[in-house]
């Protein structure tokens, strides 16, 4: 089997709350768990988190940096601030990635030193700052980009670079293309589903026309050593039991695609 490993992204159990995702995660035979740092205080709180993996018995896999509009206040308001604390709790959790969003075009100071900014902070750790693939806006024909430098991370030459195909449906990117031209700084998959759609979908992976399954394939192949997260939207889930449903049928896809090219190739 591939060294990558699969972790459920907090966000995928939302509006339950995080110590719910780390028992789903569980239950359900995750590798891990990717921690959205957002108004849940408990995600906030590495202590905390700390208490939820010896209990659960699954680790922290990344952290994701409260760099949502809905999570600006948390953490504080400095951009910077809430980057040192990510990387904090990630050392404290021996959690290997930071996920972070290029900055709002209105955070312009944050945006013209952020290149820079995230190239000093990687020297300064093991902990990789993962930046993530983002979109533009659409309206009324006309294409306008939220983000700086770009929603792209491709040309940017970050070290490491996440990549959400979700992400890709809604900026109609090629994201085995994108990933190709990543190469070895490819540290981080967000794997979910879209239709092409103008909305962030985040349907469950075969759901929609993004080539999930061919690039879990390439990640097997290349040897890919990072960790794959399940970022669904699970939000119209009358249940938990609808919820989970959702969630290991994502799982069950993320396994079998990561080991189709290692079971092609045994005799």
């Amino acid at each position: 089997m591939p060294a990558a490993k699969i972790a459920l992204s907090t966000a995928s159990t939302y509006p339950e709350s995080t110590p719910a995702a780390f028992e789903m995660a569980a239950r359900l035979g995750y590798d891990g768990v990717e921690i959205m740092v957002w108004t849940d205080p408990v995600s906030q709180d590495p202590q905390a988190l700390r208490r939820l993996v010896d209990y659960h018995g699954i680790p922290v896999l990344a952290i994701h940096s409260p760099c949502l509009l809905l999570t600006q206040r948390v953490w504080g308001t400095d951009p910077w601030g809430k980057l040192v604390r990510a990387r904090a709790a990630a050392e404290t959790l021996e959690a290997p990635t930071v996920v972070v969003h290029p900055p709002f075009r209105w955070q312009r100071d944050y945006g013209r030193e952020f290149i820079a900014g995230i190239e000093r902070m990687a020297q300064e750790t093991d902990v990789r700052f993962a930046v993530e693939n983002m979109f533009p806006l659409r309206a009324r024909g006309r294409e306008v980009s939220a983000y700086a430098p770009d929603w792209s991370p491709v040309e940017d030459g970050y070290r490491h670079v996440t990549l959400d195909l979700s992400h890709t449906s809604v900026s109609r990117s090629d994201a085995l293309a994108m990933a190709d031209a990543l190469g070895d700084r490819l540290a981080h998959v967000h794997l979910a589903d879209g239709s092409g759609s103008a909305k962030d979908e985040h349907l469950v992976p075969g759901r929609g026309n993004q080539p999930c399954a061919q690039l879990l394939e390439r990640l097997a192949v290349s040897g890919f050593d990072g960790t794959v997260v399940v970022e669904i939207n699970t939000r119209r889930a009358e249940t938990r039991a609808q919820r989970e449903a959702d969630l290991a049928e994502a799982l069950a896809f993320t396994r079998l695609n990561l080991a189709a090219p290692a079971a092609a190739a045994s005799p």
